[in-house]
């Protein structure tokens, strides 16, 4: 059973949207549980955000569904504002006349299970009236497509005519072609991979011992106030070094030293930790880089080739050229397996051109949806 609620009061934790918080364009979805997890766990309940644009069809044949990456959240298109600290993610691709043409389509985009923007997570409140903190379970990929499935089932979304993501979003993308094909119409797969790499593995770890090296991480239990919010910004300038191609920093910064004495780049990325900080939970870092260092879409279904001989949705596969943390040979591994072409974007941004070269990536969409 579910049900649309309002938003209502509970404690303050660092980091991340607040019940009291503005709402903004979010609603909210309660699926009653429990919520059994792949690696043991149980959840109670569990409460999505999501937000939508367009009108769903009266068969619910129109509906898109497009999965953020790992610091986004349900907010894909539109202002930053009450209850928004950042402008929509993915803005340029939703609209009317836009690639995902919302007098077409109806397009949802929900906060992932262990996020911190109104669904779920360790710095939700259990129970027992405190925050869930470090006795949040562990999540996977599939444990967050299972959750998406109920909410489309709420929605009365019974066959999504596309699915899209990029990143970590692009995992959720090809679990849902792989474990609902008969609910996937269209699959966008970008910068992303069907398994974990042992260079993946290593950067997210680092980040997570960064985190959990702070003392005000206090276990995963840190207190109402500033938290871990140093260790979080370590986190964050590792991965920002990630998302960025080696070429675009060298052109934009070099050796450059500012008049306060501090390198260029180290104040670039200075300023991405801080934001982050001011916006995303210490503790969904932690739960989310987890689920990505877990995520293997042929666990259980005989392997990678395997799991994706049962996707039945038309595909656009694509990747950036520049990018070093998803290079294009685990998307051509993808692209090989659906037997389609590759699609490559080319960017001098690295991972981050997905979500920078919004041209490049709405052209493609259109061809897939032909919008």
């Amino acid at each position: 059973m579910s049900g649309v609620r309002d938003a209502g009061p509970a404690s303050r934790a660092p980091g991340g949207w607040r019940d009291g918080d503005p709402v903004g364009n979010r609603l909210f979805l309660d699926l009653e549980g429990p919520v059994a997890l792949e690696r043991g766990g149980v959840l109670p309940g569990v409460r999505v955000a999501y937000e939508t644009w367009g009108t769903l069809a009266s068969d619910g044949g129109n509906a898109v569904l497009v999965e953020h990456a790992l610091t986004g959240d349900s907010h894909l298109a539109g202002p930053a504002g009450p209850g928004h600290p950042t402008a929509g993610w993915w803005e340029g691709l939703v609209g009317p006349g836009a690639p995902l043409d919302t007098d077409r389509l109806f397009v949802v985009c929900a906060n992932v299970l262990g996020g911190c923007q109104g669904s779920t997570g360790p710095s939700s409140t259990a129970p027992d009236g405190a925050p869930w903190g470090s006795r949040f379970p562990a999540v996977t990929v599939a444990d967050q497509v299972a959750v998406e499935a109920a909410v489309a089932d709420a929605l009365g979304v019974h066959r999504w005519a596309a699915v899209l993501g990029g990143s970590m979003g692009g995992m959720r993308a090809l679990e849902w072609a792989v474990a609902h094909p008969e609910r996937v119409g269209a699959l966008f797969f970008l910068a992303s991979g069907a398994a974990v790499t042992a260079d993946q593995l290593g950067t997210q770890t680092t980040q997570q011992t960064a985190i959990r090296a702070d003392p005000a991480w206090a276990g995963g239990d840190h207190l109402p106030g500033p938290g871990p919010v140093a260790g979080l910004g370590v986190a964050r300038r590792i991965a920002h070094l990630t998302y960025r191609s080696a070429l675009e920093l060298e052109e934009r910064f070099g050796a450059a030293v500012q008049d306060d004495g501090r390198f260029a780049v180290a104040s670039y990325l200075d300023h991405h930790a801080d934001k982050l900080a001011g916006r995303f939970d210490p503790g969904s870092y932690v739960v989310l880089t987890e689920s990505m260092n877990t995520w293997d879409v042929g666990r259980g279904r005989g392997g990678v080739e395997a799991a994706l001989a049962r996707v039945t949705a038309r595909a656009v596969v694509a990747g950036v050229d520049s990018d070093r943390l998803y290079p294009l040979a685990l998307q051509q591994q993808v692209a090989d397996a659906l037997g389609v072409p590759l699609r490559v974007i080319a960017s001098p941004y690295g991972h981050d051109g997905f979500l920078i070269e919004i041209d490049a990536v709405g052209a493609l969409v259109r061809e897939l949806l032909g919008t």
